[in-house]
């Protein structure tokens, strides 16, 4: 197939595409920067212009679906613009243009209103109780896709969890760098059960269900590696494999959260330069419990998992190994 994957200057989006291109099918990537992935033909653009999503998608038989702006904070209307108008905007290209099949790279955020999943599959979008603009942004995008989901456009959407690996600068080094400055606390200990997704299955889990697309379009899919641990016990194995010290204090998960709503009240008046140390959002992931059934994923999409957890932190602590600080 010809694919365009979207966002492939991403961590994950550049993961996806070497892993389309690595099973034979021809890859464009759409972005803002270069995405750096060998052998795929790149087109640089916005998702707020129609002519650069037009031009982007022209000949492709599938798309990918990655950027997205990803965010514990910012204007609601960038959230909005990019998320959901962009979505929008890529779905009319692609029936102008005829492109059937469509992968919708999500997030179980978009199904999350605060409470501990514990071993729930997908359960649907629900953007008036998202939490967070990303979340519920994401959400409305998701409704978008699926409701688009048709037999000349065929829709699936996945929802990677908590992806992680080697290179990550979202997760893996914001856990590191505020572990080495002792700014890593611990919420109710660290006791909550929580899934994650090493790297390359997220990509070979997107990958296949771009190739099973035909046969599942419709649904929405939570993709992890099926291996929760206790929030402590994550943290300090990738602090581990980075040589850090791993966090020793805990918070009381309430005053977290409070202390993560006057944050983001501080952050609309004045925004800092990254993220925000703490949101009522990250509070209740690292203290809730969030951890998936993986049944109907695995089967549907006739995929597996091949790294394991240990695997992957193993390969983590050889990437800091080879890499100066």
């Amino acid at each position: 197939m010809r694919v365009l994957v979207t966002g492939a200057s991403g961590f994950l989006g550049g993961a996806v595409a070497r892993e389309i291109a690595d099973a034979g099918h021809e890859v464009r990537t759409f972005q803002r920067r270069p995405s750096s992935v060998v052998g795929v033909d790149d087109v640089l653009g916005s998702l707020s212009s129609t002519a650069d999503v037009a031009r982007a998608v022209e000949g492709m038989d599938a798309v990918v679906h990655l950027a997205a702006k990803v965010s514990l904070a910012g204007d609601p209307a960038e959230f909005e613009a990019v998320n959901v108008e962009g979505t929008r905007t890529l779905l009319s290209s692609m029936r102008d243009a005829g492109v059937g099949r469509l992968v919708f790279v999500s997030s179980p955020s978009v199904a999350h209103a605060g409470a501990s999943i514990v071993g729930d599959d997908a359960q649907p979008a629900d953007p008036r109780h998202a939490r967070g603009e990303y979340a519920r942004t994401k959400a409305l995008a998701e409704l978008l896709a699926l409701g688009s989901d048709s037999e000349s456009l065929r829709v699936v959407a996945v929802r990677p969890h908590l992806v992680w690996g080697p290179g990550d600068t979202q997760l893996v080094e914001r856990i590191v760098e505020r572990a080495r400055a002792g700014r890593l606390p611990l919420l109710d200990r660290g006791a909550a059960l929580i899934d994650s997704t090493y790297i390359d299955n997220a990509a070979s889990a997107i990958a296949a269900a771009l190739e099973r697309v035909d046969e599942v379009h419709g649904n929405a899919y939570v993709i992890t590696n099926g291996e929760p641990r206790p929030v402590a016990e994550l943290l300090g194995g990738i602090c581990a494999a980075a040589g850090v010290a791993a966090p020793a204090w805990s918070v009381p998960a309430g005053i977290a959260r409070a202390a993560g709503s006057l944050i983001e009240v501080v952050w609309r008046v004045k925004p800092g330069a990254d993220e925000p140390p703490m949101t009522s959002f990250l509070a209740e992931q690292l203290s809730t419990a969030h951890w998936f059934d993986q049944r109907r994923t695995r089967s549907e999409l006739q995929w597996q998992p091949a790294v394991s957890l240990d695997e992957g932190l193993r390969r983590l602590a050889e990437h800091y190994s080879a890499t100066p600080r």
